[in-house]
């Protein structure tokens, strides 16, 4: 595999790209190679919770499945933040005991996220996707042990440019999540904004792959 995208909606199943594919508990498709489920903030549902969490928990014990998420928080929606909360701790809980990576969903909910990562002690690897904001998010967000994974907002903001060159080396990764590019197009502007040459930038994120998915690359 030459390149890895850390988070998409959609399955291109090229042979030099492995795609962690976002799947919902009630939407999976068992043909996707390699994937991460979880309950989405946007999408819970109380009625089914239970059920999904143990679809999740069943989930997480394939091989296949390298992650839990997209999980998370998002203050700018209508879902009471206290049942986000909670269904976001249970997901976190049910990662740790599976000893498996997780991949959140933010919205200016940063200081909750690491304080919920502080009480509960997550010595799993936590994976910001989609990451937007400034240098001084980023480096709290390193200072507490996150990863951050950049997309999107990388090919949409130049403004970028100087966050993404501050992440150290060892902790970062890059995705599409929806866009219509490739992730190949991703990886060219990353390796720009990191000055080095191709190879240089998937030899470092197959070193980040090993550490944080315990799998080869």
């Amino acid at each position: 595999m030459n390149y890895f995208n850390l988070h998409t909606h959609k399955l291109t199943n090229q042979d030099t790209i492995l795609e962690l594919v976002n799947q919902y508990p009630q939407e999976f498709d068992a043909g996707i190679p390699y994937y991460s489920i979880g309950i989405h903030p946007w999408y819970i549902n109380e009625e089914r919770l239970e059920t999904d969490l143990q679809i999740i928990e069943s989930k997480l014990q394939d091989s296949n499945c390298l992650a839990l998420g997209e999980c998370g928080l998002d203050k700018r929606i209508e879902i009471p933040l206290e049942l986000q909360q909670m269904v976001f701790e249970r997901q976190l809980l049910l990662a740790q005991k599976q000893n498996k990576p997780v991949v959140i969903h933010c919205v200016a909910a940063f200081q909750e996220i690491i304080a919920l990562k502080k009480r509960l002690k997550i010595t799993v690897p936590m994976l910001i996707h989609g990451f937007s904001k400034n240098k001084q998010v980023a480096k709290e967000l390193i200072n507490n042990g996150f990863y951050i994974s950049f997309g999107k907002y990388l090919l949409r903001n130049p403004e970028l440019e100087t966050v993404f060159q501050s992440i150290p080396n060892d902790r970062f990764f890059l995705e599409t999540d929806t866009v219509e590019e490739g992730i190949e197009e991703v990886y060219t502007l990353a390796a720009r904004y990191k000055k080095w040459n191709m190879d240089e930038l998937q030899q470092q994120i197959k070193s980040n792959f090993a550490a944080v998915f315990k799998k080869q690359l």
